[in-house]
């Protein structure tokens, strides 16, 4: 094997796809800003127990895991930011008010999350702390949508689940409630022949509709159908009207679908989630829900609700960036010269000298112009 190849779904980033994703990625924080979204940069790598607190299993899987060579305690590199930054908020700012937190950087997983995905991702997102109402999970929604419409994507569809359902439903039910975790993955699934098979002791009421969820799932009819078929229990309520309520909110998106058996990351979410798809893409480019409960291990429990994206993957969906508009000029150290290079800088223009012996031949720039000697002057020449 060659010493520099890289680990599977490991890869560089090259000159034109680094120069799309650090433009994607300054433009979406500049529209977060724009939210009151406050910039913040949690560390690489934690102690394994705090990057790990609330996480879940599945974070737990993902996290490469090492030795610190200075204290011996086991540490983690993150597989994902959204618990760090749920600390920031809990016992770093501790803020009364409502916070609004946004960031982007590299996270690191064992194993990729999808189908082509890199185990590299460079994650971008944005965290609404302090307000439980349904108010800051549309505000989560909006901009989500309208972080895709920034990146030029025009065909979305976002799926909308609630982990609310499942948990009023078997929340009267003991033997139910003891299965919860296998349930969850076998509704993730939809393996109805197993789902079948462990519900046979369950209450009757609890059981044919734990066998109706994985069919409800569709355009916004499926909020009817659910409201049909499903006990009238609170917590089944106001989950079904949360969800309509978003449903309408969802004017960016080109399709909405509703999906009650969509359970993914259930044990870390505590209410709506959402995903976005587009096409060209088999994963999710966005996920986001509500996590009211992970801020409690911090020793303040915050309401909480956010979305994460790939910068990677959406820039691979963009069309290729354009060559820029470039000017050569010639190698020299002529106080004039410098002088005419610097103030062109200064004014915004990539200026690139030619250095002695060397073509003229740059992928990621097209030099259009050139700087001449010209009548004991040196000017701007217009090229082909």
């Amino acid at each position: 094997m060659p010493n520099w190849l890289l680990p599977e779904n490991i890869a560089d980033v090259l000159p034109s796809e680094a120069r799309k994703i650090e433009e994607l990625r300054r433009g979406l924080l500049d529209h977060f800003r724009l939210y009151g979204y406050e910039l913040v940069m949690p560390p690489l790598l934690e102690y394994l127990e705090s990057l790990l607190t609330g996480a879940g299993q599945d974070t737990d899987l993902r996290t490469f895991k090492l030795v610190d060579q200075l204290s011996g305690r086991t540490m983690g590199i993150r597989a994902d930011m959204t618990t760090q930054v749920a600390r920031i908020d809990a016992h770093l700012l501790n803020r009364n008010s409502v916070t609004r937190l946004c960031y982007a950087g590299s996270v690191l997983q064992t194993r990729p999350s999808g189908l082509y995905a890199t185990r590299e991702p460079l994650q971008i997102g944005a965290e609404l702390y302090g307000h439980a109402g349904l108010e800051a999970d549309a505000e989560i929604q909006q901009l989500a949508l309208a972080s895709l419409a920034l990146a030029g994507i025009t065909q979305v569809r976002l799926d909308l689940c609630h982990v609310g359902v499942l948990r009023a439903l078997i929340a009267d039910d003991s033997l139910a409630s003891k299965d919860e975790a296998r349930l969850f993955e076998l509704l993730q699934s939809k393996d109805l022949p197993e789902l079948d098979v462990i519900s046979v002791a369950y209450d009757a009421t609890t059981r044919a509709a734990l066998l109706a969820l994985p069919g409800l799932y569709g355009d916004r009819t499926v909020l009817q159908r659910a409201r049909q078929i499903l006990p009238a229990k609170p917590g089944i309520t106001r989950a079904l009207d949360e969800l309509e309520s978003l449903v309408q909110l969802a004017g960016g998106a080109t399709t909405v679908t509703v999906d009650l058996a969509d359970l993914r990351g259930y044990h870390y979410h505590s209410g709506v989630m959402f995903a976005a798809y587009v096409p060209g893409l088999p994963n999710a480019v966005v996920r986001g829900g509500r996590y009211d409960h992970v801020g409690e291990a911090f020793g303040r429990a915050r309401p909480a609700t956010g979305f994460s994206m790939d910068l990677r993957e959406l820039a691979r969906l963009m069309p290729g960036a354009e060559r820029k508009r470039a000017i050569r000029a010639p190698w020299g150290m002529q106080a004039d010269l410098l002088e005419k290079i610097a103030f062109l800088r200064a004014a915004g223009e990539t200026v690139i000298q030619t250095l002695p012996g060397h073509e003229n031949d740059q992928d990621e720039f097209d030099c259009d112009r050139v700087v001449e000697w010209n009548n004991k002057n040196w000017i701007i020449k217009q090229v082909g």
